[in-house]
C-alpha cells in the first residue's frame, strides 16, 4: 500500500512541484491550502507524514503543528516543515512547535525524496483514505 502525504501548501507553484515529485515516487499526495484546512483533513484521514510550509495564510505553519500535535490521533504521524525561513534559530523553532523535520526551499529534485523517506521508516504505512 502506498504512504499517504498530506501537503499543506497556499504556493501554487510549489505546490504542484512537491506533488509531481512524491507522486512520480509513488506516493499518494492530499493537498490542503490553508492550515484550517490542513488540521481539518488530517484529524480525517491519518495521513502518514504531513508536510507543511510555514508560511500560510489565515494560520502560520508553528500553530498548524501545534495544533497538530494537540490531536491524540495525530501524535505519531510525522511533520516536515518545508519552508524558505532558513535563518539561524528557524530550524530550532519548527522543531519545538512539533514538526519532526526541516526542509529548506527551494526544494532540490535530487534530494526531496530521500529526506522525505527518512521520516516514513520508522512509521507504518496507514493507507490514508481521500476525503
Amino acid at each position: 500500500m502506498k504512504h499517504t502525504i498530506l501537503l499543506i501548501e497556499d504556493n501554487e507553484q510549489n505546490l504542484y512541484l512537491a506533488t509531481f515529485l512524491l507522486e512520480q515516487n509513488g506516493f499518494d499526495v492530499i493537498p490542503a491550502r490553508t492550515g484550517p484546512e490542513g488540521i481539518e483533513l488530517a484529524g480525517r484521514i491519518v495521513p502518514d507524514l504531513v508536510i507543511l510550509d510555514i508560511q500560510l495564510p489565515q494560520m502560520d505553519g508553528y500553530a498548524v503543528a501545534r495544533a497538530l500535535r494537540q490531536n491524540p490521533t495525530l501524535k505519531d504521524v510525522p511533520i516536515v516543515a518545508v519552508t524558505s525561513h532558513a535563518m539561524v534559530g528557524d530550524r530550532e523553532r519548527t522543531l519545538e512547535a512539533g514538526c519532526n523535520g526541516y526542509i529548506e526551499k527551494p526544494i532540490d529534485p535530487d534530494t526531496f525524496r530521500s529526506q522525505i523517506e527518512e521520516h516514513l521508516k520508522t512509521r507504518p504505512t496507514s493507507g490514508g483514505t481521500e476525503p
